[in-house]
């Protein structure tokens, strides 16, 4: 095990609520160790985003070396026994940070739970083994992937990379720029618990007869809007359709949420939040309960 920390006062409710999610999705999910199952997981994550030039996303050979290091290997497996799901993180000994390096779900698997589900065994995996905090990073422009993390799991991002990887030449990346958003998720606050529990961030866009118009986008609708000291910048609603359609106009939305993410964040904006409709809540500071478990939040276990 690459942790020999005690279990986070939380941990009792992470697995709790874990154990719902899966409930609520249908689905089984667990730590995967069996070898014939990880490699159902390499051809899953090949499924789902195609191969590039240096073969699948996540080979099965560093699945198992992953694995034999004590890191995480979550599964979710239907009823049937079929796999529809997989999530891995790693960690480095004595460390209170999990590193979630991908997670996904079945082509056709998406709104039913599933998704939730592995990150919420990831939650408990971690503060089991007394990590009270997950990162990973997610392209800027998928405004559903970013209100999963931001609103529904209660992460927040204060980090831009531009071209993390390089160029990708994967199925669904299609040759574009990677530009990521390193997303932070602290396990055991108020915030996280909530989330857990099926209560999401509340983000909400406000009126626009109540904001100011600070910018357009690359399809001349407002895209950047100031409403007090909160700022609202806005995604595209299907960047994987666009890129295919037209990767010009994608390349221009990149540009579009690079120049306002990088001295948002420069100047100490956090993002907290991304509504319905691919709006990302830029706040001055992140405002949430950030008190551990010890001081409060064990009345949830």
């Amino acid at each position: 095990m690459p942790n020999s920390l005690e279990p986070h006062p939380v941990a009792a409710q992470a697995r709790q609520a874990a154990e719902d999610a899966a409930r609520t999705a249908g689905v089984t999910v667990v730590d995967e160790h069996d070898l014939e199952k990880q490699r159902d997981i390499d051809a899953l994550l090949v499924q789902i985003w195609g191969t590039s030039p240096q073969g699948s996303p996540v080979p099965f050979d560093i699945l198992r070396a992953i694995s034999h290091a004590g890191c995480n290997i979550t599964a979710a497996y239907r009823p049937d026994g079929t796999l529809c799901g997989a999530a891995v993180a790693i960690v480095t000994p004595g460390s209170t940070a999990t590193y979630s390096l991908i997670a996904g779900v079945a082509p056709g698997t998406g709104d039913r739970g599933v998704g939730f589900a592995l990150k919420q065994h990831q939650r408990a995996w971690s503060l089991e083994r007394g990590i009270d905090t997950m990162t990973w990073t997610f392209d800027p422009l998928v405004s559903r992937n970013a209100r999963f993390n931001l609103a529904k799991l209660g992460a927040h991002v204060s980090e831009y990379t531009r071209n993390f990887y390089g160029l990708m030449e994967d199925e669904i990346n299609a040759g574009d720029e990677s530009d990521r958003l390193t997303a932070v998720w602290p396990l055991a606050t108020r915030t996280a618990v909530d989330c857990s529990e099926g209560r999401p961030r509340a983000v909400e866009l406000p009126d626009l007869a109540d904001a100011a118009v600070l910018g357009t986008g690359p399809d001349g609708e407002p895209h950047l809007l100031g409403h007090g000291e909160t700022l609202w910048v806005r995604a595209p609603r299907d960047i994987v359709s666009l890129r295919a359609q037209d990767p010009a106009l994608a390349s221009a939305w990149r540009m579009a949420l690079r120049n306002v993410l990088e001295p948002a964040f420069a100047s100490g904006r956090v993002a907290d939040g991304v509504t319905r409709t691919g709006w990302y809540r830029l706040s001055p500071t992140l405002v949430e309960n950030t008190v551990a478990a010890a001081q409060g939040l064990v009345t949830h276990a």
